[in-house]
């Protein structure tokens, strides 16, 4: 064989090699995109390098295969959502506390699914391998919700870190525990509404309730029967009786 000849196969070889090794590379990265959906470009912006980022996102799919992650029962999920309906509730007479009861009730739940929740930054690397595209909210809320610990957030933002919370409460609950918050009627108690002033929240429980009794107390009073018309024989005998006087 002639060494031109030897040479072309050598670089046909190593052509081939490099196109499987690009080949697994490119597979590998499109299912790191499938799997870390916009989380994929966040670590790549915040490595500055995509091997690097790639590496790391790897090495949160290793610590998550050793995680003990477990469904929620169905009580579970009922008791979960109905929690979530009182903190719905909390949040029209004080918003503030309603953000740290929904902040707490997600962690709650995120360790009983199984995650470590000792340190945030690695909360949310667990969560972003299953739950990647609700975690931008999560990280809106908790930032929120800090600004809520120094009173610097406003109604409105504390309004959208409940929407924020919810999202994500949602997608580790595994169902939509309640009406978004968005679409809440400013009337109806059971779900948050936008607060911007007093003239915005509802009437009290209490009060609402009083004038539905009193209405229904006038509603069901009867009135009083009209008198009976006389009757004819009445009549007779009261004339027979001035006759015969």
């Amino acid at each position: 064989m002639s060494p031109i000849l030897i040479i072309v196969l050598i670089i046909v070889v190593l052509v081939v090699i490099a196109a499987i090794v690009y080949g697994v590379q490119a597979g590998r990265r499109k299912k790191l995109q499938s799997t870390f959906g916009p989380e994929y470009d966040r670590a790549v912006a915040d490595s500055g390098n995509r091997t690097e980022a790639e590496k790391e996102l790897r090495e949160r799919e290793r610590r998550h295969s050793e995680l003990e992650l477990k469904p929620l029962s169905p009580e579970s999920q009922a008791k979960y959502s109905a929690d979530w309906e009182e903190v719905q509730l909390k949040f029209v007479d004080d918003p503030g506390e309603a953000v740290g009861t929904a902040d707490d009730l997600v962690t709650r739940l995120i360790t009983e699914r199984g995650y470590p929740t000792h340190d945030y930054e690695d909360r949310l690397a667990d969560l972003s391998v299953e739950h990647a595209r609700t975690l931008g909210h999560y990280r809106d809320a908790h930032e929120i919700s800090e600004r809520n610990r120094g009173g610097t957030a406003s109604t409105e933002d504390l309004r959208q870190a409940l929407v924020h919370y919810r999202a994500l409460f949602a997608d580790l609950l595994g169902t939509d525990p309640v009406q978004s918050p968005d679409s809440a009627p400013v009337a109806d108690r059971s779900k948050p509404v936008e607060v911007s002033d007093s003239s915005d929240l509802p009437e009290s429980g209490a009060d609402t309730a009083a004038e539905r009794s009193a209405a229904a107390t006038t509603e069901d009073t009867p009135e009083p029967p009209a008198p009976a018309p006389r009757k004819a024989a009445d009549d007779t005998t009261t004339t027979a009786s001035d006759t015969s006087r």
